[in-house]
């Protein structure tokens, strides 16, 4: 992508000057062309091609999202016309990305393109869900309503990954810090102590069992440590290229799926996801077809999108979505048997948001349980392995104090 700068007339003769990004000039004189510009000057800017961005506070947040659809709602409700809107939001939002992204949102809309339509021409910050559901509150006339929901539907989902970070990242920081801990160890303690031992004994006198075997760790990591780092990089590019490939996803998923502990908050974790993003599109007026197409690209995890694809082809067949979820065995009975309620009664939207709430408590809970499990668990770990190095290295000491009384 290139950023151009343009200068052309608008139907009624008025100037326009901005700028646009664009992969050629030809697509940017589309772009003009559809916001019923005629281009009289299109200058590509020197240094200003896109890429890789790596100007500091210019990633667009999940925090940052919410406030513009939340000012944007109260904008709305209170009256002042769209572009009017998208004029105050890109003068005053604090992220420059956000803000140069609202900027050409509004010369869309301007050019005459729906507010969905110009969304949807920024798929990296404006996903699906939220393009379909802005789209359900135009044709409805809902929205500010539309943008409540929506900003509520951003936060809920914050809170869920905030906590599955949590889970993942203490268990991960506390393995971290006994490798490296470990590893200064092996490498730069242990060798002094061998070196001291020999030197006292003169070769001599034979080591107990613990030291030597703590000495041959210590050599075989300071021998192979090089090979043992490349191996490890090697190892995690592959599964990083494997899990980039469908099958290789499909086995990962389901692996981490029936991983103990981890597995079932994950479960837990997308069954709530999965209900409370159904139950904000279905709410909103979004067609179930393409509110569970939404559901199963942002599922995250490839068994659950093909649970979910399946429940899509079902009710396209003229058959009911709990059916097949159940077939999947992976979602739990009780979520299917509600479902199951919820489209019979006609109260779908609603039977969704009560599972959604229940597994949000659950993966509170969870959460609470698995941190109470683990620092204990990390803490005997990582004591019992510091410990058995500190003794194996003080028993030569004691045998020789022995020795010697």
């Amino acid at each position: 992508m290139s950023t151009f700068a343009y200068v052309g007339r608008t139907r009624t003769g008025a100037i326009r000057r901005g700028e646009l990004t664009a992969k050629t000039r030809d697509e940017a004189v589309e772009q003009l062309r559809r916001q019923n510009v005629i281009v009289t000057s299109l200058e590509e800017k020197a240094g200003k091609k896109g890429g890789l961005n790596l100007s500091l506070g210019s990633a667009i947040t999940d925090k940052d999202l919410v406030v513009f659809t939340r000012q944007f709602g109260t904008m709305i409700n209170a009256g002042l016309p769209l572009i009017q809107c998208l004029e105050i939001l890109s003068t005053q939002s604090e992220n420059k990305v956000l803000a140069k992204t609202i900027g050409e949102v509004k010369i869309d809309v301007e050019g005459g393109s729906t507010f969905s339509d110009a969304l949807k021409k920024h798929p990296k910050i404006f996903d699906d869900l939220y393009v379909n559901m802005i789209h359900a509150g135009e044709v409805g006339g809902l929205l500010d309503t539309i943008l409540t929901r929506l900003a509520k539907h951003i936060e809920k989902a914050m809170k869920l990954k905030g906590q599955i970070k949590s889970a993942m990242v203490y268990p991960a920081a506390i393995m971290g810090v006994a490798v490296i801990v470990i590893t200064v160890l092996m490498i730069w303690v242990i060798p002094i102590f061998a070196k001291m031992f020999a030197e006292m004994s003169g070769g001599k006198m034979g080591l107990p069992g613990p030291t030597q075997l703590v000495i041959d760790m210590s050599n075989f990591v300071q021998a192979y440590i090089i090979y043992m780092v490349i191996a490890l990089v090697l190892a995690m590019y592959g599964v990083k290229k494997y899990y980039g490939t469908p099958k290789g996803k499909l086995v990962i998923d389901r692996l981490l799926l029936k991983t103990p502990v981890f597995g079932e908050l994950i479960r837990k974790a997308s069954v709530a996801k999965f209900t409370r993003t159904l139950g904000t599109l279905i709410t909103s007026g979004v067609p179930l077809l393409d509110g569970l197409s939404i559901c199963a690209k942002t599922s995250g995890n490839k068994v659950i999108e093909e649970a979910i694809l399946g429940a899509r082809v079902s009710i396209s067949g003229g058959k009911t979505i709990a059916e097949p979820l159940a077939k999947s065995e992976t979602f739990p009975k009780m979520v299917t048997h509600m479902i199951a309620v919820g489209e019979s009664t006609g109260a779908l939207d609603a039977m969704l948001g009560k599972i959604a709430d229940f597994y949000e408590d659950e993966v509170d809970q969870a959460v609470a349980s698995l941190t109470a499990l683990l620092e204990p668990m990390m803490m005997v770990f990582l004591g019992t392995v510091i410990g058995f190095i500190v003794i194996a290295m003080y028993l030569p000491i004691f045998q020789m104090a022995s020795a010697i009384g």
